[in-house]
């Protein structure tokens, strides 16, 4: 009887471990949203906003969590190298991002670093596309699988 158990036990658990063996490093999650305007409009509007973090407070909802929170800009003033840290409490929490790459009428992609409430590294992607009058704008986040 025991070893009925046993051999059962060690079946679940190599198929157990067998299956989270193969799950992928990172995970993406993603959001997109089309937009019923030019693409130069829209290149315009939203590249400005994405590309400069001193603007990054008239449309992030993160920024509103903590309008007293400590923010600091460094690095290059926008584009590549842009460099943004806050601090504050609750959930507004602490962490660092900075732009790895700035093209213009297309992508902007962000190192982001969380260190509180909760430490997390990932890699943030916003994507311009024209298509016809409109433009495609997608949010990515690529998130490294925790492993328990």
């Amino acid at each position: 009887m025991f070893s009925t158990i046993g051999i059962a036990v060690v079946i679940l658990l190599t198929s157990l471990l067998g299956y989270a063996a193969r799950k992928p490093d990172t995970f993406r999650v993603q959001r997109a949203k089309s937009i019923q305007a030019p693409p130069e409009e829209i290149f315009a509007l939203i590249f400005t906003l994405i590309n400069d973090f001193h603007k990054w407070g008239s449309w992030s909802p993160y920024e509103k969590l903590d309008p007293a929170m400590k923010r600091t800009y460094s690095g290059a003033a926008n584009g590549k190298g842009a460099v943004y840290e806050w601090a504050g409490k609750g959930k507004a929490g602490e962490g660092h991002m900075e732009i790895t790459e700035a093209s213009p009428r297309s992508t902007v992609t962000i190192k982001l670093d969380f260190f509180k409430p909760f430490e997390g590294h990932n890699m943030a992607e916003f994507t311009l596309e024209p298509y016809g009058d409109a433009t495609n704008v997608t949010w990515a986040m690529q998130v490294p699988n925790v492993t328990l």
